[in-house]
């Protein structure tokens, strides 16, 4: 679809999904973000648009020379992966229990950990230089470097999950959502807190819109923090895909893996639109730059797409993260039960307790529909359908 601009305060809003269907809490803090004197151009809306913390879920932020570490959100750096295997779906074994069982005892999942060290030289080649970086961080997370080193690989809870899927044509493949764990959590509080105590942020429509400024102290604190911990989610989603891989590869012997597909889509980064050098949040949302591959996931029971960017300027190059919810968690507990759950996932093995009803594919938007309303944004590559889904 094409999408649709309103008037914002200081830059206009731009939706790429009809604007009655955006809840108006939502649409509050998008007039909130559009008044901010650094807002570049304008505020891209993905079709997955929901309320969030601070900034809405599913927006694209452009500044000069400012970032929001609300809008950038407390899971810095939290994305998705994705590989495809050689496996057919013949040669997934009958009994998938077996399998996802496996898979659980060599990811952590929830508030488990590693009770060793889980990288290896396997996942990257520079990982000592990385962890005396610890150190450099803010000292509100002193003392936490061990917990930061055991939970290296592991899943985490809430939305993120670990999924067996399978392609239009069959082929096995391998998908995995996670962020920075508890460290990037305590780096993101600790710099929205100090954001807020600003005096430049005293008069802002929303407390949680509190910017760091270029060229100050506190800004190079947060960029530094920020960016070692985007480094460090990537990290921990190539552990536990290597880990994933290796299980695989003691079941079925002759397995291959193709080239990972790999995204942030709660991060910010330094980029070119328009002419101008701007900060790039993306909060909920992926870059969609021309030809660049990307990961759009839907709901436990429904489904995923492998998407192919377009390039598309006016969103600064990026695209939705997922299907976005289309209501609370408290909601969904409420309105839902364990039968539903598993009504809802039939066919996908997985959890169908009352642990993850606020996972349920009831609450979240259709995934079908947040594709088609980004046709301009990306094209897709192929439909994924999980057959296995973990959740912590």
């Amino acid at each position: 679809m094409t999408a649709t601009t309103i008037p914002g305060q200081h830059v206009d809003i731009r939706l790429w999904t009809r604007p009655e269907t955006v809840e108006p809490e939502a649409m509050r803090q998008l007039r909130n973000i559009s008044s901010l004197p650094w807002t570049f151009k304008h505020v891209a809306v993905m079709p997955d648009v929901h309320y969030g913390k601070g900034a809405t879920v599913g927006s694209v932020i452009a500044m000069r020379d400012a970032i929001s570490p609300a809008a950038v959100g407390v899971d810095i750096g939290c994305g998705m992966t994705a590989v495809r295997t050689s496996l057919r779906a013949a040669d997934l074994p009958d009994d998938l229990g077996r399998l996802r069982a496996k898979l659980e005892a060599a990811v952590p999942v929830g508030f488990g950990v590693h009770k060793a060290t889980a990288f290896t030289g396997r996942d990257a080649d520079d990982w000592d230089r990385f962890w005396r970086t610890f150190d450099e961080l803010t000292p509100a997370v002193k003392g936490q470097a061990n917990k930061a080193l055991h939970q290296m690989g592991t899943l985490g809870g809430g939305n993120h999950f670990i999924e067996i899927c399978l392609d239009t044509e069959d082929q096995v493949w391998i998908m995995l959502h996670s962020g920075s764990r508890g460290i990037g959590n305590l780096l993101a509080q600790h710099h929205i807190e100090v954001a807020r105590r600003l005096a430049h942020n005293a008069a802002l429509p929303d407390p949680d819109l509190a910017v760091f400024i270029a060229h100050t102290p506190q800004m190079a604190a947060y960029r530094h923090d920020l960016y070692w911990a985007q480094d460090y989610a990537r990290r921990n989603r190539a552990v536990m895909l290597r880990l994933i891989c290796d299980v695989l590869r003691k079941q079925f012997r002759k397995v291959s893996f193709a080239e990972p597909i790999s995204c942030h889509h709660n991060y910010v980064a330094e980029e070119t639109h328009f002419g101008e050098e701007v900060l790039v949040t993306r909060k909920g949302a992926i870059r969609a730059g021309r030809g660049e591959l990307g990961i759009i996931p839907g709901s436990m029971g429904t489904g995923s797409y492998i998407v192919r960017g377009l390039g598309n300027p006016d969103s600064f190059e990026s695209a939705s993260h997922g299907a976005g919810r289309r209501m609370s968690r408290t909601k969904a507990r409420k309105q839902f039960t364990a039968a539903d759950l598993a009504a809802q996932t039939a066919g996908v093995e997985c959890r169908k307790d009352s642990g993850v009803v606020d996972e349920i594919p009831a609450a979240y938007k259709d995934i079908n529909q947040v594709i088609a309303d980004q046709a301009d944004l990306v094209e897709v590559v192929t439909r994924l359908k999980q057959v296995v889904c973990i959740k912590g």
